[in-house]
């Protein structure tokens, strides 16, 4: 929520400044930051409500008892690729950290803060998709989808 309102206070002050022939000389490389972090800091949390988007071609034909195996090679095979992109940035923010990178604009912003940031994201993910593996192991049912979150897929 703190991004958004940032992304809206940005933008504003960028349009106040403009009308007086000046400017912030930042605001797509900041607001490019923060839109890349909300999307990435949101996805464990869109998973775990069910709110991403689901194809349901293939998994309404499977029997109910067993769709919780599809939904288990599912999250882990997320897991195991998000794992190996999780893996890659990480060495790319080491990198950015260790040879102080810094972006072309004006503000020479440090790479590894807003790749950092993407880099949490991304272990969110990778912890839920973990979670959501354990449960439905251990369960052998898929876990459930909040309400809201089934009645907007039907749509």
């Amino acid at each position: 929520m703190l991004l958004i309102v940032y992304i809206l206070g940005h933008i504003l002050l960028e349009i106040v400044l403009r009308m007086f022939g000046t400017s912030t000389y930042v605001l797509d490389e900041f607001v490019g930051y923060a839109v890349a972090t909300l999307t990435f800091l949101g996805l464990g949390y869109s998973l775990e409500r069910g709110s991403l988007i689901r194809v349901g071609l293939i998994i309404e034909r499977i029997p109910s008892s067993k769709r919780w195996l599809f939904d288990l090679f599912a999250s882990v095979t997320s897991l195991v690729m998000f794992a190996w992109i999780y893996s890659y940035w990480q060495t790319n923010v080491l990198r950015s950290f260790k040879r102080g990178t810094t972006s072309e604009s004006i503000m020479e912003t440090p790479l590894w803060i807003p790749q950092g940031l993407v880099l949490v994201g991304l272990g969110l993910l990778c912890f839920t998709l973990f979670t959501h593996a354990l449960i439905m192991l251990f369960r052998q049912q898929s876990p459930e989808i909040p309400a809201h979150a089934s009645q907007s897929q039907e749509h």
